[in-house]
């Protein structure tokens, strides 16, 4: 480049005005900015701004990067910008985690949050779904997967209505039918079950739809899934299933062997509905189950209003069937019973036989892999900076399944601060306030 390198550039006829157009120009300084970044004259942006939140003495449960212990949390803009032992350097907010978890943001991989006022649409633009944000961030979660309230029909209008509006961080899984999870006869038509339609519109919006969903369909045939992973396969992404009830009932080993593919989903892995297949049979754990789950079947827990039960859920955790994914299926018949919230169901498992670094990876680093969203659920230095602070509480606390038994369990997942894209979105007890004086 000549001396005077851009400014020269920009001199024609004497005049001092850009000469360039503006998209030019900035073409320009962007290529001079990456050699310098590349050649070591400038510092990169998350390293070389000054930290706007420290996390300080929280313990850091991060499964992708194998951290389980206690360290500083930085994050500059809304990225994680350094996670070390101990960080000194000036900030503009810090927060003291001691006591504290420091964990990625939680990942609810089955809600249902097309909401609207729609009659008689179920769980598609109508009242039993619900919008995240007063759900989401209380319980640590930053992210939540849509599980099939829209179909190809709609999903423009779901887009439009729900994710144009929450702050919480969402995507879908594309339901089989066109009409979406609308209930009743909606669910059952299988003309409206289109492989290429849904692929299609999979395709369209590739950032926000990341797999395909079946669910609720009554009758012993295999069509509705097929067509499922046909979409799937066309869209190169995978196809989550919730059996509804038939008679005879459909086989579990038919569809976890052979119809579905490693990455696919099984969902309401621990339920005991009438007119489905269970994975525990007289207090055993079916072979099949542990045989796809070894092949790359996804196990997720999908609690709900009616599909988690103790009876099936202890002998299979016990005997070496755990799941791969922890969700809610929030709803409205599911939010004041024995699932609660993200952080009771995690409490749950934790006290019937998974450990703590289990619960939190399939809460965060398990459920990214799963929808393949990667930069989700760690706390790699340049992640976005989703963030749950959450306390280990020890006492007597008693946990519900859809059933309405009970056990007593004696700890309990708490979360005391959210943070999404480095913005402090829950903050239970004030760690982000100064006292009043």
């Amino acid at each position: 480049m000549p001396p005077g390198g851009i400014a020269n550039l920009q001199k024609k006829n004497n005049y001092e005005e850009p000469y360039l157009d503006t998209l030019t120009q900035k073409t320009m300084k962007q290529k001079i900015l990456t050699l310098l970044l590349a050649i070591g004259c400038l510092s990169s942006p998350v390293h070389g701004q000054a930290i706007d939140v420290l996390i300080k003495n929280g313990h850091v449960i991060d499964p992708k990067n194998n951290i389980d212990a206690v360290m500083d949390v930085a994050i500059t803009g809304n990225k994680i910008s350094e996670v070390a032992a101990k960080i000194s350097k000036p900030a503009t907010k810090i927060i003291d985690a001691t006591g504290l978890y420091v964990v990625p943001g939680l990942i609810d991989i089955h809600g249902h949050h097309y909401f609207g006022t729609e009659q008689d649409k179920y769980l598609s633009d109508s009242y039993a779904a619900l919008p995240p944000d007063g759900f989401t961030f209380r319980a640590g979660v930053t992210t939540v997967v849509d599980a099939g309230g829209a179909g190809w029909r709609n999903f423009p209008d779901f887009k439009n209505q729900a994710f144009a509006n929450s702050k919480t961080r969402m995507f879908a899984f594309l339901n089989i039918v066109g009409a979406g999870m609308s209930g009743g006869a909606y669910e059952q038509n299988l003309a409206d079950m289109d492989s290429k339609l849904t692929s299609m519109v999979a395709k369209q919006y590739p950032d926000l739809i990341v797999g395909i969903k079946l669910a609720h369909y009554m009758s012993s045939e295999w069509a509705p899934t097929e067509r499922a992973v046909k979409a799937g396969e066309l869209a190169g992404i995978p196809v989550m299933i919730d059996f509804g009830a038939a008679d005879p009932v459909l086989s579990w080993e038919t569809l976890l062997l052979e119809k579905l593919r490693p990455g696919d989903i099984v969902t309401h892995c621990f339920g005991q509905t009438k007119g489905r297949m269970h994975v525990v049979e007289n207090g055993k754990v079916q072979a099949y189950a542990l045989a796809a789950q070894k092949r790359g079947i996804i196990f997720d827990v999908g609690h709900g209003g009616g599909s988690f039960v103790f009876a099936q859920a202890i002998p299979a955790i016990k005997q070496g069937l755990k799941p791969n994914s922890i969700s809610t299926d929030l709803h409205t018949g599911s939010m004041n019973g024995g699932m609660k919230d993200m952080t009771n169901v995690m409490s749950k498992l934790l006290n019937i036989g998974l450990t703590l670094n289990e619960v939190i990876t399939c809460s965060t680093w398990n459920p990214a892999q799963i929808i393949n969203k990667k930069e989700l659920g760690n706390l790699s230095i340049g992640a976005p900076a989703d963030i749950a602070l959450l306390s280990l509480d020890k006492g007597s606390f008693g946990y519900v399944d859809v059933d309405g038994l009970k056990i007593t369990g004696d700890k309990k997942l708490v979360c005391h601060m959210t943070l999404v894209d480095g913005d402090i979105v829950w903050d239970l007890n004030g760690l982000s306030s100064s006292y009043y004086k």
